[in-house]
């Protein structure tokens, strides 16, 4: 069966602005579902469904096609069927007709790959029509009654009280996982088309609506995400005494414009200048390290103050070299970079930062995903968050 997962990603919140867009663990809400459902074998195709213009940006640097949806369906009493409805219709006019659809929501950023699977597999019973993932509750609970006084739903208030797991079986929405098939979704247009498998998942199932919720997850993520080995990026940033950069598409957007004459010109940011500053003045080892010759590299290096090494094939070395002459350990080190030629020392610094827009094999790699683009204020991001981290930074 052909499988499309739909993330709905509306840019407007009222508790939590710009939600979606929130990191846990370093990654916005919208990636860390877009790498759940890119991960799964079950799912073919991802499509996030947005209003906002910087989420699809995020979307599709994590490997997602982003449908631009209606400002009709992008208010507060907008349905999430309705969105989803709308990314079927735009697929049908393409001639796709996939045959389940995989529903996530970005509130839930525990989701994993292995979990979108079951949930897809429990529709290979023909018979079912829907699953969703659930978690066992064993609550009692209760209800007000005609006289306004409680009663017992799953349990007899009056009788000797059972033991929790003598309460017959039950389960409650996680908000994470639904999968419907396309045909009974189209008919009822409604998440719950037909007869329901549940499956249960035992992971952190935390749904962000507010500020606390989001500090919860925050906590969550780091027990449950952090190596064994590896404090919590937090931490690193800490320590971090010096950061090595990569040029393009880290300070500038990734685009070069070429004269007739072969002279190459890029576009730079300068607030992500006014960030270098900053953290040369803390006293922090920089470096530009770049693939390319050219003369741009050098020029810039020398506007902001920052040694470049340039033309490196193998950049992972040459880091090496560079932080043995200024005695800072791997560990003590940044490396913030954009593509697959960065990866080895993104794997190597101790903490790995990459832009919003990095190719999605090195954003599997990082501690840290901006929310700023390369040229568009990664950098200034980035420095922003390193001299908040330092020892004795005024508080936010």
């Amino acid at each position: 069966m052909s499988v499309v997962c739909i993330v709905p990603a509306r840019g407007g919140s009222k508790g939590i602005p710009r939600k979606n867009l929130r990191p846990v663990g370093g990654v916005p809400l919208v990636a860390r579902s877009v790498a759940a459902a890119r991960a799964a074998a079950r799912v073919d195709d991802v499509v996030v469904s947005t209003d906002d213009a910087e989420i699809a940006a995020v979307a599709e640097a994590y490997g997602a096609r982003a449908v631009m949806r209606p400002d009709a369906l992008a208010t507060d009493t907008a349905s999430s069927e309705a969105a989803l409805l709308h990314v079927l219709e735009v697929l049908a006019g393409e001639g796709a007709h996939p045959d389940l659809v995989v529903f996530l929501q970005c509130t839930s950023p525990f989701t994993t790959a292995a979990e979108i699977d079951r949930c897809v597999a429990a529709l290979d019973d023909p018979r079912a029509a829907a699953a969703f993932s659930v978690t066992a509750d064993h609550g009692f609970l209760w209800t007000p009654g005609p006289d306004g006084f409680l009663v017992g739903i799953n349990h007899v208030w009056t009788e000797p009280r059972k033991r929790r797991q003598d309460l017959p079986p039950q389960f409650r929405e996680t908000g994470s996982i639904y999968v419907m098939r396309t045909a009974a979704f189209l008919e009822r247009r409604t998440r719950f088309c037909g007869p329901v498998v549940a499956v249960p998942i035992d992971v952190p199932c935390a749904e962000i609506d507010s500020p606390l919720d989001l500090q919860v997850a925050e906590a969550v993520a780091r027990v449950v995400e952090a190596g064994d080995d590896k404090p919590p990026a937090a931490e690193r940033a800490a320590g971090i005494r010096a950061l090595i950069m990569d040029f393009d598409g880290v300070h500038t957007d990734d685009r070069v414009m070429v004269g007739v004459d072969g002279d190459e010109y890029v576009t730079c940011s300068r607030s992500d200048g006014m960030g270098v500053e900053m953290l040369r003045k803390s006293g922090l080892h920089l470096l530009i390290l770049s693939k390319e010759v050219s003369s741009v590299v050098a020029a810039r290096g020398r506007k902001l103050k920052v040694e470049v090494r340039h033309g490196i094939e193998d950049k992972l070395p040459e880091m090496t070299r560079w932080l043995a002459e200024k005695g800072v350990p791997s560990a003590q080190a940044c490396y913030i970079g954009n593509d697959i030629n960065d990866a080895a020392c993104l794997e190597a610094a101790g903490l790995a930062v990459v832009p919003a827009d990095a190719h999605p094999d090195v954003v599997a790699l990082a501690d840290i995903v901006t929310r700023k683009r390369g040229g568009r204020g990664a950098i200034r991001e980035l420095a922003e968050l390193l001299l908040a981290s330092r020892p004795g930074a005024p508080g936010p």
